[in-house]
């Protein structure tokens, strides 16, 4: 099954299926990325039913992209509906992130679970990023990856994540940063009632620290996971202590 019907569109998805009595999650990827974003570790989580999706435009899937958050959250909805699931843990990075938090304050009823990671309530953009994009693609995803990756990041990772950059262009690049500007559920966090697993990296440049603290203390059901020496690339930069947080996590809320 690696394309599912979504919005007379076709979204690429791989699945991973651990066991038909376990949780089911979705990873959704951020800006510029694809489900090649996810580590194994993540991806085939023991006993859990995976999907990894392209969100439009992205990878292998068909589209352009959206603008706004709320676009990619009906293309997951219409994802999970295409698939025949009504629910899902829903594990987001970055823009990701904020498309998980959406699902959770507007399909509340499709959400069991959340994990949010290297994310924020509200992910501005600096304008000179916007600029860049437009003009300049290859200098600007230079500057985006050097802020994307801790300093101890192997560069075979750095330059693979440029390369993802600039493959997905700078159209759906710069749709999807648009969208990451005008997010923000700040005031809104506290009516999410999802359990919900923060992970963040003690040196993440783009979505620092203090972003994980304030969902974890914002969100009611919140517990936050710092991994230390980790950028925004958390997951990719220590994929078994995330891939851990996130089986202790499913084991706690009664998932696995």
């Amino acid at each position: 099954m690696p394309y599912v019907q979504a919005q007379g569109k076709k979204v690429f998805c791989a699945a991973h299926r651990g066991g038909k009595d376990g949780p089911t999650l979705t990873l959704i990827h951020g800006a510029g990325g694809s489900h090649l974003h996810w580590p194994t570790q993540l991806r085939r989580l023991p006993g859990a039913t995976v999907y990894t999706l392209d969100l439009p435009g992205h990878g292998r899937s068909e589209g352009r992209g959206c603008d706004t958050i709320a676009g990619y959250a009906q293309t997951v909805v219409a994802f999970h509906d295409a698939l025949g699931s009504e629910q899902a843990i829903i594990v987001g990075h970055s823009m990701g992130g904020a498309i998980a938090q959406t699902l959770a304050l507007d399909y509340p009823d499709r959400v069991t679970g959340l994990v949010l990671v290297a994310t924020g309530a509200r992910l501005r953009v600096a304008p000179a990023i916007l600029e860049g994009i437009r003009n300049d693609l290859a200098g600007t995803a230079d500057l985006i990856t050097r802020f994307a990756w801790s300093p101890e990041a192997p560069p075979t990772l750095t330059q693979l994540g440029k390369e993802a950059l600039l493959k997905t262009g700078a159209a759906v690049l710069l749709r999807d940063f648009v969208a990451c500007d005008n997010f923000d559920v700040m005031e809104r966090l506290e009516d999410i009632q999802a359990p919900t697993l923060v992970v963040a990296g003690t040196v993440d440049q783009l979505t620092p620290l203090k972003y994980a603290h304030f969902l974890a203390q914002r969100i009611p059901a919140a517990r936050l996971a710092v991994i230390e020496k980790a950028g925004h690339m958390v997951m990719l930069e220590r994929p078994a202590e995330v891939g851990k947080a996130v089986q202790g996590f499913l084991e706690e809320i009664g998932a696995a």
